[in-house]
């Protein structure tokens, strides 16, 4: 029976999917990406078709036009008092939007051609993922919509803008950065893409489906789905609807036809036997492909892809997917992709998401917008569970030129271009409608709080809502905290018991935790806990004993998810490391433009830190890691401790062969309860070896760091052996400093040159160094702490990328990385 659905759905396809009864197709989508024209500044009637804009500079979309640089002191100086992070008195801030240009007017123009175009039949919607902001868009001349929020989604129906024969049109786009606008570096341009839609009169509109799986179980499942219509109001509808699994066999088909009433969506039910059920261990999707007829006429196909998975939360027991109790292990990430800034690039989301992946990360908080939709589609097929956050203000301001501008008139249509976008991506377990926001103390916040999420409860009923809070005695007294479907608290670890003793709900969420700071292997002696630590290289440890005033340890986080069984487990502040925010350092501390938060640092390399969450998160494989390095020619004889992040229960260091004892985790302390620590060690040249033990006391692996030589050689490993030859795939090179046997040389910081040729062209460079104010863009930097990351891009063709890497008294680099054309 099921082949022979499955070759009834083929023949279906083939006779009528592609094409109306016209044979043309009932729907085209494209990217408007090559042959832009753009200019930094105010342009005079810059919409105007008699502009000539040949002069302008020649751009492909996505783009961001400030990542370019330079950075500067003078770019965007805030002189403000920082009020969630407990600041009473304004001082000036540098760097605390990246230190790049990223305010000011820039101005995009293109032309493209809609074949086949009859405006009496036909629909023309232009959509775009993001402009960063306050984009007024214009079609052929004349004002076509505008939308002030930068990170959010928007589209409009552009078809009687259009030259009657669908050729040569020109879509102009004004955007503008204010000053005092972010309180991180939000980018700036056409950062994500552009895309034209079209379609028959009769259609499904942007965003027009909404799938649901009222009951899940391991045999059977319910799947819901919504169409909406364009157009069709009063007429009969015939949908043809079949769902696919992941290898394309049809699992459940259904054929209805209906009278559409007037703005009430088309219904159908479907029973899938057996379903492979979507969560972080077993990412399993579907699709649902729609036909829509009307008199006959094929009018549109539509496909919905989605995942099939239950989620819940439970009083004093916390979130269920699937029928089983899980506790998040996620971080929390900015928008911006390091060196290659804003402009949204798959292959680098890819990279990012499976380094948390094999960090044992199993969610990620969008922090504090909407993300781009390829980020949403990889969380699905990677297996990440995300909640979605739009605001980082409401109606009382953070920034001078923010969002709250927008709030009271812009703040619904936000939500619902949010809620309508990625409510059929499985791995959205969660709403968040805030971070942080002031309007959580005034005496009426709990009523804007209200209206936020009953929006998501109208548009979404199937998923809960959160918001990061971190004002805890206000949200505790004024019934803010007690409405939401989840509390969630940024930090306070220490009033987590006193908000589930009090809140309706018998949960608490770590929606935002730790914010410790540290920089890539470089580590400060003597070796403290404390908050605060500044120093005059502007760095902060590595041995991530280090924090902010307002925030914490992991160790904390960690101990709160084991010990309470209500605690929902965690969002780290932050994943990566991002542009603008150098705490603690924003205090006029100047080169300092790019944060210390993150487990990884701003060129994509992990820190230490990685390996401490790796060790509980990742219980798929083992961890054992040693810190710091062990080359130290002016610590010779002097107090130097040994940290190592592992799961195995305890382990034994030996320093040129001779052992300093056998460490066991304990609960005497919160960081003798993670970490192995062996705080008397004294540096001398030579070889540290650890052995770990298992839980019957047996080696089970070991792990050794030696002294580095002279720096010899520049050494390059790509991350993947080829890749795809569409000029839009990127590939990560770690480029380090070795010695004549290999080791890595942490001090070294030479210049280092690049060549790429062949097959590929340079795309950035990063270093993971927060000072560093060398341009991401050419093709030298010098090294930190002995590494940084080469990023090139491959062309359209297939063939070999050539790169040489060169650095003064240092034996050469060459890598070659081939591309391949995908069908």
């Amino acid at each position: 029976m099921r082949l022979l659905r499955t070759i009834y759905f083929l023949f279906f396809l083939f006779l009528f999917v592609p094409r109306n009864s016209n044979g043309q197709s009932a729907r085209q989508s494209f990217l408007l990406e090559k042959n832009w024209r753009f200019f930094q500044g105010e342009v005079a009637q810059g919409e105007s078709m008699a502009l000539d804009d040949r002069t302008w500079e020649k751009v492909t979309i996505p783009h961001d036009w400030a990542i370019f640089g330079p950075f500067d002191r003078a770019h965007d100086l805030q002189d403000v008092a920082v009020t969630q992070n407990g600041e009473k008195k304004s001082t000036v801030k540098t760097g605390r939007t990246g230190g790049l240009p990223y305010v000011g007017v820039g101005w995009y123009r293109t032309r493209f051609d809609v074949p086949q175009f009859e405006p009496t039949n036909k629909r023309v919607v232009l959509k775009f993922d993001g402009a960063m902001s306050e984009a007024r868009v214009y079609v052929n001349g004349k004002e076509a919509f505008f939308w002030p929020y930068g990170y959010n989604a928007f589209h409009c129906d552009v078809t009687e803008l259009l030259h009657k024969d669908g050729r040569n049109n020109m879509v102009a786009v004004r955007l503008e950065n204010k000053a005092q606008s972010s309180r991180w570096y939000p980018g700036a341009g056409l950062y994500r893409n552009v895309h034209v839609i079209v379609t028959d009169k009769i259609h499904v509109p942007v965003w027009g489906t909404y799938i649901t799986t009222p009951f899940v179980s391991d045999s059977v499942a319910s799947v819901k789905l919504e169409t909406s219509l364009k157009n069709a109001d009063g007429k009969s509808v015939r949908l043809v609807t079949s769902i696919l699994d992941a290898e394309g066999r049809v699992v459940a088909q259904k054929e209805n036809q209906q009278k559409i009433n007037y703005g009430k969506p088309f219904v159908q039910n479907f029973e899938v036997i057996k379903p492979a059920l979507w969560s972080p261990e077993a990412p399993n999707l579907y699709s649902a492909s729609t036909q829509v007829f009307v008199d006959g006429k094929l009018t549109d196909s539509f496909e919905t892809r989605f995942g099939i998975r239950e989620v819940r939360i439970i009083a004093d027991r916390g979130f269920m997917l699937n029928g089983k109790i899980r506790k998040f292990q996620g971080v929390c990430n900015h928008h911006d992709l390091g060196p290659l800034g804003a402009a949204i690039n798959v292959s680098a989301l890819r990279y990012q998401l499976q380094l948390l992946k094999d960090m044992g990360c199993d969610a990620v908080r969008t922090a504090h917008n909407m993300p781009a939709p390829e980020l949403v589609a990889l969380c699905d097929e990677l297996g990440l569970m995300m909640m979605i956050e739009p605001f980082d203000e409401w109606d009382i301001a953070k920034c001078k030129n923010g969002y709250h501008r927008f709030f009271a008139d812009w703040a619904e249509r936000d939500m619902v271009n949010m809620i309508r976008h990625f409510r059929n991506n499985p791995s959205v377990v969660m709403w968040s409608i805030g971070n942080e926001v002031p309007t959580q103390c005034s005496a009426d916040g709990y009523k804007v709080a209200s209206f936020l999420q009953d929006i998501c409860h109208r548009e979404d009923p199937s998923r809960p809502v959160t918001c990061g809070m971190d004002q805890v005695s206000c949200v505790l007294e004024n019934g803010f905290a007690s409405l939401l479907d989840v509390p969630g608290l940024n930090y306070r670890t220490h009033r987590y018991e006193e908000a589930y003793a009090k809140l309706p709900q018998n949960l608490v969420l770590g929606s935002e935790t730790a914010s410790t700071v540290s920089s890539r292997s470089v580590y400060k002696f003597p070796v403290v806990k404390k908050g605060d630590m500044l120093y005059p290289d502007h760095q902060s440890s590595s041995y991530d004993m280090e924090y902010c005033s307002w925030s914490n340890l992991p160790d904390e986080d960690f101990a709160l998810a084991e010990d309470h069984h209500w605690t929902m487990g965690q969002f780290v502040w932050t994943g990566f490391d991002y542009l603008g925010e150098p705490s603690p350092y924003d205090t006029d501390a100047w080169p300092n433009h790019s944060s210390m938060f993150g487990i990884i640092d701003l060129a994509s390399i992990p820190k230490d830190r990685y390996y401490l969450y790796r060790s509980l998160w990742n219980k798929k494989e083992h961890t054992l890691h040693i810190l710091p390095h062990w080359t130290w020619p002016d610590r010779v004889g002097k107090q130097t401790p040994v940290f190592v992040y592992t799961d195995y229960p305890s382990a034994e260091l030996f320093i040129n062969g001779k052992s300093q004892g056998i460490q066991r985790k304990t609960k005497n302390s919160l960081q003798e309860r993670y970490r192995l620590m062996w705080m008397n060690t004294l540096y001398e040249p030579g070889e540290v070896k650890v052995v770990a033990y298992d839980e019957s006391g047996k080696p089970a692996a070991e792990k050794i760091v030696r002294t580095a030589g002279k720096p010899f050689q520049i050494k390059m490993d790509a991350m993947h052996d080829s890749i795809a030859a569409d000029g839009r795939t990127l590939a990560y090179i770690r480029v380090k400093a070795v010695d004549k046997v290999g080791n890595l040389c942490p001090h070294a910081d030479g210049l280092v040159q690049f060549e790429v040729g062949g097959a590929g062209t340079f795309k950035a460079l990063a270093n993971g160094d927060p000072t560093n104010l060398e341009a991401f863009q050419k093709p030298q930097m010098h090294l930190f702490n002995g590494e940084l990351t080469l990023i090139v891009q491959s062309d359209e063709k297939s063939g070999k990328i050539r790169i040489r890497a060169k650095s003064k008294d240092l034996k050469e680099g060459v890598l070659t990385i081939q591309t391949v054309l995908v069908p």
